[in-house]
């Protein structure tokens, strides 16, 4: 199944300055994997030591945050993946 993954702009410098990428996955952690597998550089970016979305990751489908599901939400063929990444500080 086909989903769309939108590079967030301070992430495409990994993705060959493409800004969006088509994977294979029936979750949005399998479209994750897949973005990994073609674009090794990105992992360290989205995903923390343990597995999980680094905490400044934000995955949205179709306009929707994954969250609290995150990793294991379904996608659908068609669907569009948004990485964004949350700025923090004070």
């Amino acid at each position: 199944m086909s989903v769309k993954v939108n590079i967030a702009p301070f992430l495409t410098h990994l993705t060959a300055d493409h800004e969006l990428v088509e994977v294979n996955g029936g979750t949005v952690g399998q479209c994750l994997d897949g973005l990994v597998e073609e674009y090794p550089g990105i992992r360290e970016w989205l995903f923390a030591k343990n597995g999980k979305l680094n905490n400044v990751i934000e995955i949205y489908v179709n306009a929707e945050s994954s969250y609290p599901d995150e990793l294991t939400k379904p996608v659908n063929d068609g669907d569009e993946l948004q990485i964004v990444i949350m700025i923090v500080g004070g």
